[in-house]
């Protein structure tokens, strides 16, 4: 029995020094600095994408379900959570301009954060993002009625509302 422990912690901590190495190479090893001056963020990789562009001629329930499907498929769970609520709470009732002014808001930040900094209101929206569904965005964001927002509605769920 005392053997098979050992072998078995012998041949993990083989495997575990055999494997190091490669990650460590492959890895940037970073602390996390916070917003310190001396960080140049030279070490960010941005992954470029392509540029957003409007759709016209999109039949609305079309343009709907494919914001309802691209505001639960986000690159971060906040996100996810947050414009998924939204999306389930406002999609039905926007005009065609909210509605375009939504799919740019979601669609042409390459960078998730930056949404999710501008709805918390934590950094200031730039000028091209700022109307009426930032501003509805925001309100919701602040959750007044503090509701549980734990998880993103299911997408059958919402798929049903859609029209």
């Amino acid at each position: 029995m005392l053997s098979s422990v050992v072998a078995k912690r012998l041949v993990a901590g083989m495997c575990q020094a055999a494997w190091r190495p490669a990650v460590t190479g492959l890895v940037s090893c970073r602390a996390y600095r916070g917003d310190s001056p001396e960080d140049t963020r030279g070490d960010l990789i941005e992954i470029p994408l392509p540029p957003w562009e409007e759709r016209p001629g999109e039949p609305a329930d079309i343009k709907k379900k494919r914001l309802l499907y691209e505001s639960r498929k986000r690159g971060m769970l906040e996100n996810c959570i947050l414009l998924s609520l939204f999306a389930k709470q406002y999609l039905n009732t926007m005009s065609e301009k909210q509605l375009l002014q939504y799919d740019r808001l979601i669609n042409e930040p390459s960078n998730d954060w930056d949404i999710y900094y501008w709805a918390t209101e934590a950094q200031p929206t730039p000028d091209i993002y700022q109307g009426e569904v930032m501003e509805m965005l925001k309100e919701f964001t602040k959750n007044h009625n503090h509701e549980q927002r734990l998880d993103a509605p299911s997408l059958e769920y919402l798929e049903k509302e859609i029209q």
